[in-house]
């Protein structure tokens, strides 16, 4: 005889969420702790919670049919990153890459967590962690994937304001890096993003110097 306690549970299993569904919650709630603000029309936005879903909308111009390792890392990418500010690192070339490590394995730990917290198995929480970390670059089609998603949110997202705090020597020069992490795909993704006529002209200075 089923009780109503047994239809409760039933209802209860039914209406839960997916791990994946579990898994981005938590992301987007850490996101929202981001004390730093953007307009997004017209509301205020926690910049890293804006910047997750950049990143999720461009995966889906990448790779629509990206498995949920990939969707997970892509949207844990900055996890809390706030909470270690550059200038808690020497600010200098070497301080910039202790700083970038740094970051990359607390993300992946924070993202590899929170999978195994929504259900996860060890080994699917830990691939989340390993693209986080952006592990076999170019030899892992995955890991491209993040690093050219990661470039276009920065020349559609980022790169103006970027602009306007350095030289021009120093923009070309990190648009050429940029430019050489990314894919085919991603270059041609890249063409068509919305800039101003300044922003474009370094572009085609940069891919042609």
């Amino acid at each position: 005889m089923c009780t109503i306690y047994d239809q409760f549970r039933r209802f209860k299993f039914v209406m839960s969420p997916s791990s994946f569904e579990a898994a981005i919650h938590a992301i987007d709630e850490a996101h929202a702790h981001d004390p730093r603000k953007v307009q997004i029309r017209g509301e205020d936005e926690p910049y890293e919670l804006h910047y997750s879903k950049k990143m999720s909308d461009y995966l889906e111009k990448c790779d629509p049919n990206a498995g949920e390792t990939l969707r997970l890392a892509i949207r844990a990418q900055h996890l809390r990153r706030w909470e270690v500010p550059r200038d808690s690192y020497a600010m200098n070339k070497t301080g910039y890459h202790l700083w970038r490590t740094y970051l990359k394995k607390r993300q992946a730990e924070l993202a590899t967590q929170i999978c195994l917290d929504s259900g996860y198995s060890e080994e699917d929480a830990l691939r989340v962690g390993a693209l986080i970390k952006k592990e076999n670059l170019k030899q892992d089609a995955e890991t491209q994937t993040l690093e050219d998603v990661a470039c276009l949110v920065f020349l559609d997202d980022q790169f103006e304001e970027f602009e306007k705090g350095h030289d021009e020597a120093k923009i070309i020069n990190i648009l050429k890096k940029t430019w050489g992490k990314m894919s085919e795909r991603g270059h041609e993704l890249a063409m068509e993003i919305s800039m101003s006529e300044g922003a474009r002209e370094l572009i085609s200075k940069a891919l042609t110097g």
